[in-house]
């Protein structure tokens, strides 16, 4: 039986509406996306910091 679990507590997803079931597939969509953000969003915090050390290493090397 398929489960979702909503703030701590179970609901078999089978018994949703069809109103539910469109907002449980919107939900995972976002969810999905948000993911895909977060993953995006580490990549440019890694080339930023990347990009301020070699900054910093050409700063000291100037002063």
């Amino acid at each position: 039986m398929p489960k979702i679990t909503v703030d701590n507590v179970d609901y078999n997803t089978e018994d949703l509406t069809d109103n539910g079931k469109a907002q449980l597939a919107s939900l995972q969509f976002l969810e999905v996306q948000m993911r895909k953000l977060q993953n995006e969003i580490s990549v440019y915090q890694t080339a930023r910091n990347s990009y301020v050390a070699a900054l910093k290493a050409e700063l000291a090397k100037a002063s």
